[in-house]
């Protein structure tokens, strides 16, 4: 809320503040340095709801032995340029480190590659995983199913996740084009966030267990969060069941759910990346895709208002990398209890 007493860190301090709480619950550094990363720059990004919040999560499933803490993602070639990384059932953030480089490689050598990260557990943020394959020229789409929250357009009963998708872009000279959402209306994290801040949710956000529209954190998480847009949220949210789930052999959000031990940890469930060089697919025509994608981006700029996907989370790095990061002290002190090696940030 607003007036709360936070915590000024600077990134740095942030990365290292998760580091040696993850590694104080016995995480391995293999694991825990790519969460860690992950969880400061979400931060840095002025995104809480994947940024320090999220280390109770992922203590809460090292404590109750669900996640491999020891894990070593394994990186494999199933056919052509289609890779897949077994995360040895540990987190999605050491899988990615594992195939990253070997997507990027496949896509430049063959024009379109896909990396399919399973058994592992997902709780970062999509852009972040983008990041590296489009700032090697690549786009890139990404997908991967959410904890079991939302209900169907029409319906009342929980079926599938948040289910974000990513796509990234890459711009010669600038930063890439870069969107991440959630398919529902709001990310659970962010319920969750202004439930603990006794924030209200929009219209249109959530159901409550009865299947009637609630502005209470406390009753959406209960009930359900909606898909955004309607139908056509719906429809894209169903479609990434299919892509993250069945597709690459991981359980969709339902089935994921019916494993939950209430550790409040991330989901088990995979991530689909699928990559592609845009020099080879526009045909040989040099820099062409770079400079017409260059003038459609300058016309929409010319346009008052409009502000292309990822600018925000752009200038909220460049402002927390010289000012740091404001964390709510209250939530900083609850972190600290999760490792008696913490101490003080």
């Amino acid at each position: 809320m607003i007036g709360e007493p936070a915590t000024v860190m600077s990134v740095a301090e942030a990365e290292d503040f998760a580091l040696r709480i993850l590694r104080g619950n016995g995480l391995a550094d293999r694991q825990a340095e790519p969460i860690a990363r992950a969880i400061a720059l979400a931060e840095a990004a002025e995104c809480p709801s994947h940024g320090l919040y999220r280390l109770i999560g992922y203590v809460g499933s090292i404590r109750s032995g669900r996640v491999n803490a020891a894990a070593q993602p394994r990186l494999c070639r199933v056919a052509g340029s289609f890779l897949r990384v077994d995360g040895d059932s540990g987190f999605a953030p050491a899988a990615h480190a594992t195939g990253a480089s070997a997507l990027i490689e496949a896509a430049r050598s063959n024009g379109i590659a896909a990396l399919a990260l399973t058994n592992c557990h997902h709780f970062s943020a999509l852009w972040h995983d983008l990041d590296p394959i489009v700032e090697a020229g690549l786009a890139c789409w990404a997908f991967t199913v959410g904890q079991c929250i939302v209900v169907p357009h029409g319906g009342t009963r929980r079926l599938m996740g948040t289910n974000p998708i990513a796509f990234g872009w890459p711009r010669s000279g600038e930063k890439p084009f870069v969107f991440d959402f959630a398919t529902s209306a709001a990310a659970r994290g962010q319920v969750e966030l202004m439930g603990r801040a006794g924030k209200a949710l929009p219209e249109g956000w959530a159901i409550d267990a009865s299947g009637r529209p609630t502005p209470d954190p406390a009753e959406a998480l209960a009930g359900a969060l909606l898909p955004f847009g309607g139908y056509k949220g719906s429809a894209l949210s169903m479609m990434v069941e299919l892509l993250a789930g069945p597709l690459i052999g991981e359980p969709t959000s339902r089935e994921a759910a019916a494993l939950d031990n209430g550790d409040g940890g991330p989901p088990p469930g995979g991530e689909l990346l699928i990559a592609v060089d845009p020099a080879i697919f526009n045909f040989g025509l040099a820099d062409d895709w770079q400079q017409r994608a260059k003038a459609f981006f300058a016309e929409a700029r010319k346009q008052p208002g409009v502000r292309l996907p990822s600018d925000r989370r752009y200038a909220a790095i460049q402002r927390s990398e010289r000012h740091g990061i404001s964390v709510p002290s209250a939530l900083l002190e609850e972190l600290k209890k999760l490792s008696p090696v913490v101490g003080t940030a």
